[in-house]
């Protein structure tokens, strides 16, 4: 099979430190897999940082090349649900972890990790809601599963210059709620402004209260993006029959509360894990993404790289200075 010659960003190990550099490869050193896609978008996300910077629990040997994202189009397909030309989106199972990534020209993937691109989304639009825009949206659907609506009180989106927090933002201030955004980086109001949050807190106005089991209520729902202490003060002030989503540990692992926010005021706390969600499910939140569900102001959510930017917005993003989604584009 002939063989061609793609840039990758690749993440090894050089005198005890480990680096990224974008080098040339070849497409047949690559998996030997379903389909062989050429890759035109990715997005930056925390598990790219963490593989990038050899954190063996993401990926085990290197030299690698991260990314969990990928928009692109099919070079070619031993699968008859997928033809050559046929454009898909591809999101976590192992790519970026085991499975070279969305940070390469090309990519070689299972015909079952794809998604057909709906119409009327396009590869750019789709990168910009990504992973995080996946995780995003599977805590919007839990919220409104537990019959929030949009005229039943404010909802808190924490972390929420994040780009999980910030997309969050985003969309559910498209679907008609009043978005209170909490973060670190206040100087960042004006951002989340535009995205559609009503109000923005800093973070320590909704973690720095008493340690009370429970605490007035100021939201109906929230997405915690965060984790430990950040969680445990958000379900405190949840109010009657409410829904607080989570998807992050960047505050820890650790959940220390009581049951009685559970029991005395019915809250409900739902879990998301976009990466194992099931196929179903990827399907038709893509679908929504392509009709009512893509926010207008995707185009400010993201700052567009090519992967040889990358090695600095990794670090940026480790440090905690990403603000919004790092989109990745391909010069082919």
């Amino acid at each position: 099979m002939t063989s061609t010659k793609y840039k990758a960003l690749v993440a090894e190990e050089v005198n005890d430190k480990f680096v990224q550099t974008v080098k040339t490869l070849q497409t047949g050193d690559l998996p030997i897999n379903d389909l062989l896609v050429r890759v035109h978008y990715s997005s930056l996300n925390y598990k790219d940082a963490l593989s990038a910077t050899g954190h063996k629990g993401i990926t085990k040997i290197y030299p690698f090349t991260p990314g969990i994202d990928a928009a692109g189009v099919i070079e070619k397909s031993r699968d008859d649900r997928f033809k050559p030309g046929d454009s898909v989106i591809i999101t976590s199972y192992d790519l970026g972890m085991n499975t070279p990534g969305g940070f390469g020209q090309y990519i070689s993937v299972p015909a079952d990790w794809a998604i057909p691109m709906p119409h009327g989304l396009t590869l750019l639009e789709s990168m910009m809601i990504g992973t995080s825009g996946l995780t995003a949206a599977i805590g919007a659907e839990k919220i409104l599963d537990g019959n929030i609506k949009s005229d039943s009180g404010d909802l808190l989106v924490t972390g929420a210059t994040g780009a999980v927090g910030s997309f969050g933002v985003a969309l559910l201030a498209h679907l008609g709620f009043r978005v209170v955004a909490a973060t670190g980086k206040t100087e960042h109001t004006d951002f989340l402004k535009k995205l559609g949050a009503s109000e923005v807190l800093h973070r320590n106005e909704v973690s720095g209260v008493e340690a009370r089991p429970m605490l007035s209520s100021r939201w109906s729902a929230a997405l915690d993006t965060v984790g430990g202490s950040m969680l445990n003060a958000v379900i405190r002030q949840t109010a009657h029959n409410g829904v607080v989503a989570c998807c992050g540990n960047v505050l820890g692992h650790e959940l220390q509360t009581s049951v009685l926010p559970f029991i005395l005021r019915g809250v409900t706390l739902a879990g998301i894990d976009s990466g194992i969600a099931l196929m179903n499910d990827r399907k038709r939140i893509w679908n929504r993404f392509s009709a009512d569900w893509k926010p207008a102001v995707l185009e400010n959510l993201c700052h567009i790289k090519t992967p040889g930017d990358l090695p600095k917005e990794i670090k940026r993003m480790l440090n905690g200075k990403q603000v919004g989604k790092v989109l990745v584009q391909h010069l082919h």
